[in-house]
């Protein structure tokens, strides 16, 4: 199976990641004492990032989830105004990395495969372009 697809984002592309986590100070009773610890929790930007790529994806989803390796490939289209940069890589943030986690993850909740750790073989592309878009492309390992 080979799916490829691209996702158009009409005000540019999230620029939150999934390493964008907030944290606070909470307290437990152990032994009678109040004792401090931190918790970590998503933030609402990250949250709002998934809802939009999880409702982009639903569109593509395949008709059964992967059950073996899969190749996954991503090409993350950055909008920017300056038309000699367009087609050149984006040497700046987002990480790759850390971009692509969120989109992985996404991709797992509509049921492009089982688990995100299928994933066997992954390539990241950053460019500059005129519009912002994502382009994926989804291949079995196993024929």
């Amino acid at each position: 199976m080979k799916n490829e697809f691209l996702l158009k984002f009409e005000n540019g592309l999230p620029t939150t990641t999934a390493q964008q986590k907030g944290e606070c100070i909470r307290y437990k009773f152990t032994n009678g004492q109040k004792v401090p610890y931190i918790q970590h929790y998503k933030k609402a930007k990250v949250s709002v990032m998934r809802q939009e790529f999880e409702l982009k994806l639903k569109r593509f989803k395949p008709a059964t989830p992967a059950t073996g390796p899969v190749s996954l490939t991503v090409i993350l289209y950055f909008s920017i105004k300056d038309k000699k940069l367009w087609g050149c890589h984006k040497p700046k943030k987002p990480d790759c990395s850390n971009y692509v986690k969120e989109i992985e993850d996404a991709m797992s909740a509509v049921g492009f495969w089982q688990d995100d750790s299928q994933i066997a073989e992954l390539r990241v592309i950053k460019y500059y372009a005129e519009t912002a878009a994502i382009f994926i492309r989804v291949e079995d390992l196993e024929a």
